[in-house]
């Protein structure tokens, strides 16, 4: 996993890095594939400790994977609401704690408003009901979605999913939540 690490941090330096979580090996291959239509770089893990565990932030792991957690650079992480061991909700909770420059993304298959409140209250970026498609990947970026690695005055350039419009319900999806950098403090 070490080497994970070290090939995710390299490859970061250019392409929007997500971290999808989720326990579940369809959702979680569904999820990814999403994801890397759109060009962005992921990372699945099957649990929320070892999502912990690649950003560095395992409290109870004896040798950390990464002594410096803001070395592992991650620009979304994208998680299941219901696993086993560590919920989503508990993974956002953790992560907000120490990184909360990281926007978190929860879904869930169950469409509960006290439990979307919950997560967005306690800080999460969007709340998606499963099953996710590809314009909820996509409205999630676009159309303010940035790229590390723009020019060397900190521009970033927009990234476009190139996948297929998932609009099958004939609606528009007016979705203006979008995931932006952290403003400058």
């Amino acid at each position: 996993m070490a080497a994970a690490v070290a090939a995710a941090t390299h490859a970061s330096e250019s392409r929007f890095h997500v971290l999808a979580v989720d326990d579940n090996l369809v959702d979680r291959k569904l999820i990814e594939r999403l994801l890397t239509t759109c060009s962005y770089q992921v990372t699945a893990v099957d649990s929320g400790n070892k999502a912990l565990e690649f950003l560095g932030l395992l409290e109870d792991s004896v040798t950390a994977l990464n002594s410096d957690p803001h070395e592992v650079e991650v620009d979304l992480i994208i998680t299941d609401y219901w696993m086993p061991g560590m919920t989503g909700y508990d993974l956002l909770r953790k992560v907000k704690e120490c990184r909360r420059d990281i926007p978190v993304v929860i879904m869930s298959s169950e469409n509960e408003a006290s439990r979307i409140n919950m997560c967005l209250e306690e800080g999460a970026q969007e709340f998606l009901v499963k099953p996710v498609r590809q314009s909820d990947v996509t409205n999630l970026i676009k159309p303010r979605a940035f790229v590390k690695g723009g020019d060397d005055n900190g521009v970033v350039s927009p990234v476009y999913c190139s996948g297929v419009d998932d609009n099958r319900h004939g609606t528009a999806t007016a979705t203006e939540t979008v995931i932006s950098p952290p403003a400058e403090r």
